[in-house]
């Protein structure tokens, strides 16, 4: 004896159940799925040309991340001396013919004290000088009087410390103590005045 209920009756066609959740739906998670994966990509720097596409090498990567004590000094000295100083002086310190002596090897760099060349910044230079054996006729503006203690010793000591120099470190408070000197409305330097200062 069969049973009824186990079994489709012959003649009857099978039908397809309905699905517990609609097409649309389904649709509509999908896209909105896709969607959420542009806007994540888009938004997490997640394989960004930015991120990831400006470095060759490690050391071009190493150059960008943070730094602290003297190589954050000398970091900021050399962004501070490349938007400052850099336009006349080359961000190579060779300087600019008609326009500022070379830093790199001058005698008023590399010499065992920095109080001449910190004067030059704070003060200015007006009329003739000779640099690493060059004549030239100075007319620069107290650079440095626009600059905080501590950016301008981080310049100086870059000077002191880039393209072949090997000259010792300025510090805020040495800056502090010049400027103290100098007053607030310095006089320009001359290359006379400069050469009757103490190393």
């Amino acid at each position: 004896m069969s049973d009824e209920n186990s079994s489709p009756k012959s003649g009857t066609e099978p039908t397809a159940a309905r699905s517990h959740l609609p097409m649309w739906t389904l649709v509509v998670l999908l896209t909105l799925l896709y969607l959420g994966g542009i806007y994540f990509d888009h938004h997490s720097g997640w394989f960004d040309r930015q991120v990831y596409a400006p470095f060759d090498n490690a050391a071009q990567l190493d150059a960008y991340q943070p730094k602290s004590g003297a190589a954050a000094a000398l970091a900021a000295g050399k962004k501070s001396y490349e938007s400052v100083c850099g336009t006349c002086h080359g961000n190579d310190g060779i300087g600019k013919a008609g326009q500022a002596p070379q830093l790199a090897g001058s005698e008023y760099v590399i010499t065992r004290g920095f109080n001449r060349l910190a004067h030059i910044p704070l003060a200015g230079i007006n009329g003739p000088i000779k640099v690493a054996g060059k004549d030239w006729n100075m007319a620069m503006a107290a650079m440095g009087m626009a600059l905080s203690d501590a950016d301008l010793a981080n310049v100086l000591t870059y000077i002191r410390g880039s393209w072949g120099n090997k000259a010792g470190e300025v510090t805020a408070e040495d800056i502090k103590a010049i400027r103290a000197s100098l007053g607030a409305r310095p006089q320009a330097m001359t290359a006379e005045t400069l050469q009757a200062l103490p190393e």
